[in-house]
């Protein structure tokens, strides 16, 4: 693993799986390491099990494995006794900071930036970050590497297969305008 920065993704941005397929091929970029606990397995989860009647928890404990399997040294544990001793706006996310801590995370990756204020984060020298503006970082990094991974997410969507428009309409639902607006700049690398 090339690269030291760390990125914990918080269960909301795994929880919609155009962004988590996204998260998880640009994780294999060697950019960043990607990192996650079993709770927060959980939680997107359970997410996605409420939604999705069709889907069944093996499928998802599939994912699940796969992710753990394939993101270099991604599962965080130990954290656990850290939770007791942080102070959250929302004492559910303390986990969430704990996992961060004990993965020597540099950033916490959530749609929740409410919930993750800087001055809570700034003593474990931690910052949260929306999943737009981590990619949108991430592009001014190595645009070729970000355009690369769109593309291999794109091309396993097979039922039913979909056009770089639909693929790009399909990451603008998942509120990443920035991330879309540059995919679209480079579409023909799509």
């Amino acid at each position: 693993m090339g690269t030291h920065f760390t990125a914990l993704f918080d269960a909301c941005v795994l929880y919609p799986a155009p962004l988590r397929d996204l998260l998880l091929q640009l994780a294999t970029t060697g950019l960043f390491r990607a990192k996650w606990s079993n709770q927060i397995h959980e939680e997107w989860i359970e997410a996605v099990l409420e939604q999705r009647k069709d889907l069944r928890r093996e499928q998802l404990e599939r994912t699940r494995q796969l992710m753990n399997a394939h993101a270099y040294d991604s599962l965080v544990t130990g954290h656990e006794a850290l939770i007791g001793g942080l102070t959250m706006p929302d004492a559910d996310d303390r986990h969430v900071l704990a996992a961060a801590i004990r993965g020597r995370a540099d950033v916490i990756v959530t749609f929740n930036l409410k919930h993750f204020p800087a001055a809570v984060l700034e003593p474990y020298e931690i910052e949260a970050q929306h999943p737009d503006e981590f990619i949108s970082n991430l592009t001014d990094l190595m645009p070729q590497a970000v355009c690369a991974a769109a593309k291999t997410c794109r091309a396993r969507l097979k039922k039913p297969a979909k056009t770089v428009d639909e693929y790009l309409a399909r990451l603008a639902s998942q509120q990443l305008p920035v991330t879309v607006s540059f995919l679209t700049e480079n579409r023909r690398l799509l």
